[in-house]
């Protein structure tokens, strides 16, 4: 347990707000939790790096420590991009995107808004088709953060975001539950991979 001055929010503070899970926890936000509750180390944050750490050891007073890369190593920023012509509108990916950067309607193409991203990843294994790639991220103006490739606004912007969908979720995750009977969720899973069938039976016949 951490000095009480020292609250979970100044923790979180010195995170990047990618929300990539690669610490092991869901969100930023529950590592900082566990940092506070000394259940965990200070360097279990690839893209948060030997800022995230530095800052972390000086705010807790204790030793820097080189970056754990059972974690994963420190990359720069990536943003992702999706091929519409491959997308079925599945919606896996809106549903993996912590800060709701992905737009698009049901059965309908999706698109990634690139200034909100944060290079997480989390939609990448998701998709059925394939047809997200990770491309480098273009410098954006704005105030600069405490991480080079992360401008303030985005830093704070993702905080928000991940905290505003993760209250719908659990507003909403009753009406789900009742709304999606197991019946509904094997049809939407039929749905998902008969599209996936179309678009390699497309792709066979381009090539």
């Amino acid at each position: 347990m951490i000095d009480s001055a020292t609250s979970i929010d100044q923790i979180d503070q010195c995170l990047p707000q990618t929300q990539c899970t690669l610490c092991g926890y869901p969100r930023c936000w529950e590592y900082a939790e566990a940092i506070s509750h000394g259940n965990t180390e200070i360097n279990q944050c690839p893209p948060g790096n030997t800022v995230t750490i530095s800052a972390l050891a000086e705010l807790l007073n204790r030793p820097e420590v080189p970056l754990n890369e059972e974690h994963g190593i420190h990359d720069r920023k990536q943003v992702a991009l999706i091929r519409e012509t491959d997308c079925i509108g599945c919606k896996l990916c809106i549903k993996a995107c912590p800060v709701d950067c992905i737009v698009g309607a049901d059965k309908l193409m999706h698109a990634v808004i690139a200034r909100q991203c944060t290079g997480c990843r989390l939609c990448v294994p998701v998709c059925p088709t394939d047809c997200i790639e990770l491309l480098p991220a273009k410098s954006v103006k704005g105030s600069p953060s405490l991480w080079p490739d992360f401008t303030q606004e985005q830093v704070m912007r993702a905080r928000i975001d991940v905290h505003h969908k993760l209250e719908r979720e659990e507003k909403r995750a009753s009406e789900r539950s009742s709304d999606m009977t197991p019946v509904g969720r094997k049809k939407l899973q039929r749905e998902i991979q008969a599209a996936v069938r179309r678009k390699k039976s497309a792709r066979n016949d381009v090539s």
